[in-house]
């Protein structure tokens, strides 16, 4: 087994990457990292499609249910756990399997990435900004500023945007000047799960209806109780944004699970559109009734060709 190199899965949500990473991971004698932003949260299990533990096959699954929902999210914490984590993996001869969909904490993980500090005072007039103005007002003077920042982020989350324009105003350069570069830390196997345009979308609507079987609902009242409302990156996670908004009486039930779709979907484009820009990511097809094991024996045959043989 190779001893320096690591497998990433990415994709748009409802790809199916974390079936994949567990199959992945059990062929090769590996464990899973966590690289979605939003499983890092602690009791946001159906609304982020956390894999339960007999989906997880016996596999370990490390950051997951790290944060509070009241924490707000920060990469470079990321960065340093999921650098600790891979280094402990690969000292013991496992091989660090990372999946999930959020391109900048992959990219924190596995490249060269330094972090601008902060001013808190350039942060605060921005937060009050946001505050009166509101995140669209924002994220317009980020697209004038930065079109490719405001391309990569979404118009509603406040935080990444008003975390974009402090970095300008103090670098003076664009957000993405501060982005992480090719370079990277690890050798990596990078691996993406292409699903076609239509058929993604008819997966992100069966899994939303299935969140809402689930209990999306009840997920969301007992964390507005431990705070979620008040939690700057947890509030604004997809489905659980939009069900907040219901329990205001901002909109219906129907409309919040309608609009969690719309959202979703508008979300997998995104993710798309960040994965494909870089060059060093294999993109393995699955369209309708792709056979899993299939997928599984393609996704090896590129991580052999790539220099990791199987257990």
């Amino acid at each position: 087994m190779s001893s320096s190199r690591v497998i990433s899965i990415v994709g748009a949500t409802a790809a199916g990457k974390s079936d994949l990473a567990v199959a992945i991971a059990r062929s090769l004698g590996g464990e899973v990292i966590n690289t979605d932003s939003m499983q890092l949260y602690r009791g946001m299990d159906i609304g982020t499609a956390k894999l339960t533990l007999d989906e997880r096959g016996g596999v370990p699954h490390h950051l997951m249910d790290v944060w509070e929902v009241t924490e707000a999210a920060s990469v470079a914490e990321y960065q340093r756990l999921a650098r600790a984590e891979i280094d402990r993996l690969l000292a013991a001869g496992r091989t660090p399997v990372l999946v999930g969909g959020s391109g900048l904490y992959v990219r924190a993980a596995i490249d060269e990435m330094e972090f601008p500090g902060t001013d808190p005072e350039v942060r605060a007039r921005l937060e009050a900004e946001l505050e009166q103005a509101g995140p669209y007002a924002l994220h317009r003077r980020l697209a004038e500023l930065d079109p490719a920042a405001a391309e990569a982020i979404l118009t509603s989350n406040g935080r990444r945007i008003v975390r974009a324009l402090e970095v300008i105003e103090i670098t003076g350069q664009p957000f993405t000047a501060n982005l992480p570069s090719n370079t990277a830390v690890y050798e990596a196997v990078q691996i993406g799960v292409a699903v076609p345009r239509p058929e993604l979308d008819e997966r992100i609507t069966l899994r939303v209806d299935r969140m809402w079987e689930a209990g999306l609902l009840d997920e969301v009242r007992e964390l507005e109780k431990v705070g979620l409302r008040e939690g700057r990156t947890a509030s604004r996670a997809l489905g659980y944004q939009q069900v907040l908004d219901h329990f205001a009486g901002e909109c219906t039930e129907d409309e919040a699970r309608a609009e969690t779709v719309r959202a979703t979907k508008r979300f997998a484009r995104r993710q798309e559109s960040w994965f494909r820009r870089d060059d060093r990511i294999h993109w393995l097809s699955r369209p309708a009734g792709t056979d899993p094991v299939e997928l599984l024996e393609r996704s090896l045959e590129l991580i052999g060709r790539q220099g990791v043989p199987a257990a």
